[in-house]
Formats: structure tokens, sequence, C-alpha cells
């Protein structure tokens, strides 16, 4: 069997509770559910590679520190996110 190309799609199935379908459908419609789903994903595999990453790091160096943790806050986001600027 042929890997799949880049860009190519497949169907898969996803059990989840009712609600929380009834609750995506409504926000998305149908057709845009695979969309926000995938979107989602996307960005829930990117958090557990950052997760990754800043384990490595506190394993070889120890623990962040709080100054370290804002610097980067502030390098990714810009000063409105802060502490004192964030919700």
């Amino acid at each position: 069997m042929k890997p799949p190309r880049a860009g190519t799609t497949e169907n898969i199935s996803v059990s989840m509770p009712a609600e929380l379908v009834s609750e995506l459908r409504s926000r998305t419609g149908r057709r845009g559910l695979s969309s926000y789903i995938t979107e989602a994903v996307r960005h829930q595999l990117a958090m557990d590679g950052l997760a990754e990453i800043v384990a490595s790091h506190e394993q070889e160096h120890g623990a962040l520190t709080e100054q370290e943790i804002e610097a980067a806050r502030r390098e990714l986001f810009g000063d409105e996110h802060t502490e004192r600027g964030a919700a």
C-alpha cells in the first residue's frame, strides 16, 4: 500500500459525547466540522510539541524560572500577555 501523499485526506471515525458533537455542529455547520476538528488537532499537536521541548529542556537544565517564562511569553505574544496583562 502506498503512503498517503501530502495534502490528501483520509476518512476516520471518531466517537465523542453527543452534546459535544451537537455544540460543534451548531458552531460550524455540518460542512465545517472537519475543518474545525482538523485545526483543533493541529493546535493540540503543536502544544504537545511545545510541552515536549519544555520537558526536555527542564530535564537537562532544571525547571524554568518565572523570569524565563515571562521572557518567552513576551517574545511570543508581546507585552500585552505578561503577568499583569494576562486574563
